[in-house]
C-alpha cells in the first residue's frame, strides 16, 4: 500500500513510501530536506521491515529540533502499521 505523510518540524515537507503485505518498506522518497542525506536514508531502509526501521530511527534529532526527517519517517511508519 502507498502512503503519504506530511512532516512536522523538519525541512522536508512530505514522505511518500510503500509497505508490502509483510510490512517491508519499499520506494521511500522525501519532498524537500537535505537531498543527499535523505537519499541515503531511503536507500538504507528500502527492503527493511517497518518495525526494524522504527526501532532504529525513532528519537533521532536534528540539531536543536525535537525531531528529524528519520524520526518523522519512523512516525509515518508507526501510523501506517497502526502503532
Amino acid at each position: 500500500m502507498r502512503y503519504s505523510y506530511e512532516t512536522r518540524g523538519t525541512c522536508s515537507l512530505q514522505i511518500d513510501f510503500e509497505l508490502d503485505e509483510q510490512g517491508i518498506i519499499r520506494d521511500v522518497s522525501f519532498i524537500g530536506g537535505c537531498d543527499g542525506n535523505l537519499k541515503a536514508v531511503c536507500t538504507l531502509v528500502n527492503g527493511m521491515p517497518a518495525v526494524e526501521a522504527i526501532k532504529k530511527l525513532k528519537g533521532i534529532r536534528c540539531g536543536y529540533k525535537a525531531t528529524s526527517c528519520p524520526d518523522q519517517l519512523a512516525t509515518a511508519l508507526m501510523q501506517a502499521i497502526g502503532e
